[in-house]
């Protein structure tokens, strides 16, 4: 069964949540089991367990810690990643920045948040991302692609035309990318691109189709990656 069979309205959003923490796990729960359409749907204190855990049980989003013991945030999200059907991830850490929870975004996460975020910035999060879009604060945006370049090869990338990822793409769609990979919204680029935001979520989903990635954050992370985007 596709971890994303559920739809709002037939069903609430299944969430597994994942931390080595057992008091922050019961914080998680009581939030979600407030809200009528969220439904917490298992429990990991590591990221081999929550692999265990999520092939019992499936889920629509995952609530995963990055610092665990037995095997990381970053390895779980990559694995659960690897499936076509699997489900979002939202990195949970309590640093802004923290260096696992960059490697988890770049492994397939779809969402970025600090632990002490509020409560209804992690729910407004995990519907978000059920829905398909990332989550990454436009603050914390422009940090996390500082460091993203940060951490890019010394040698020269080739041009992003001879780059298979983006063979397909029109003119637009590579302009749309451009402004994804600068953390424009979508009203944003329609602003910009003097085009209407339906329009503009029409490209993005060209765009996630195209280039095969999972969502947003992927698409900023592509950009980057082809030098369509630089850090300067």
């Amino acid at each position: 069964m596709s971890a994303r069979d559920s739809t709002p309205d037939a069903a609430p959003i299944r969430v597994l949540l994942v931390d080595d923490q057992q008091m922050v796990r019961a914080g998680f729960r009581m939030l979600l089991g407030s809200q009528p359409d969220l439904e917490v749907v298992g429990e990991a204190g590591n990221g081999e367990e929550a692999l265990r855990v999520l092939a019992a049980t499936g889920a629509d989003v995952v609530l995963m810690d990055v610092r665990m013991p037995v095997m990381d945030g970053v390895e779980a999200t990559g694995r659960i990643a690897a499936d076509e059907e699997a489900p979002r991830v939202i990195v949970l850490t309590t640093f802004d920045l923290d260096e696992y929870a960059f490697a988890a975004l770049r492994a397939g996460a779809s969402a970025f948040l600090l632990k002490d975020a509020p409560p209804e910035d992690l729910l407004r999060a995990i519907r978000s991302v059920h829905a398909g879009d990332a989550v990454v604060a436009p603050s914390t945006t422009r940090r996390l692609l500082d460091h993203f370049t940060a951490a890019l090869p010394a040698e020269p990338r080739p041009p992003a035309a001879e780059d298979e990822r983006l063979r397909w793409l029109t003119e637009r769609e590579l302009e749309v990318l451009v402004l994804i990979g600068r953390g424009r919204s979508n009203s944003e680029i329609a602003e910009e691109l003097v085009v209407a935001e339906a329009t503009v979520k029409t490209h993005v989903g060209r765009l996630l189709a195209k280039t095969q990635c999972r969502d947003r954050v992927q698409l900023v992370i592509l950009a980057y990656e082809t030098a369509l985007v630089t850090a300067s």
